[in-house]
């Protein structure tokens, strides 16, 4: 038998609360989404963070106190199993291994955690259409699209 198969159930049963850790760039600004798993309807608490030079800095936390040089550049919006990290004007300076970490209140397995390395030439632009997805119900996009789709049935007529 393949010994590599149980492998899945046990990830699964580690009960990772953060799935996944991207970077893109919107404009001038940085956007660092941290997509976690909700395990509880307790209030969660995070904390976005970048080590540079062997040091960690706080950009944005509700866990601990972000530091002065982020504080007015940095702000998070929270969504549904999406927390988003945004950075005004992101520079060459703010390289590094950016980490997102997320704690539920009263859960006691401890933080969760996903770190991802961001340099500037490397970033893709943030999709357009997934704001757009989060923002508009999808029937709305479909009625706004339809006169399109008849425009372009009558121009191949």
């Amino acid at each position: 038998s393949n010994p590599l198969l149980p492998l899945p159930v046990l990830q699964a049963a580690h009960c990772q609360m953060v799935k996944d850790l991207s970077a893109c760039l919107l404009g001038q600004n940085l956007r660092v989404d941290c997509r976690y798993e909700n395990k509880t309807d307790n209030p969660l608490t995070y904390e976005f963070s970048i080590t540079k030079d062997n040091r960690k800095h706080v950009i944005h936390s509700t866990i601990s106190v972000s530091e002065n040089i982020y504080r007015n550049r940095a702000n998070v919006t929270m969504h549904k199993n999406l927390v988003c990290l945004h950075l005004q004007s992101f520079t060459t300076s703010d390289e590094g291994i950016y980490m997102c970490e997320l704690k539920a209140t009263n859960d006691y397995t401890g933080n969760q955690s996903r770190n991802i390395t961001v340099i500037k030439d490397k970033l893709e632009k943030c999709a357009g259409f997934s704001l757009l997805i989060q923002n508009t119900s999808w029937l709305l996009l479909l009625l706004l699209s339809l006169p399109l789709l008849q425009a372009v049935d009558f121009v191949s007529l």
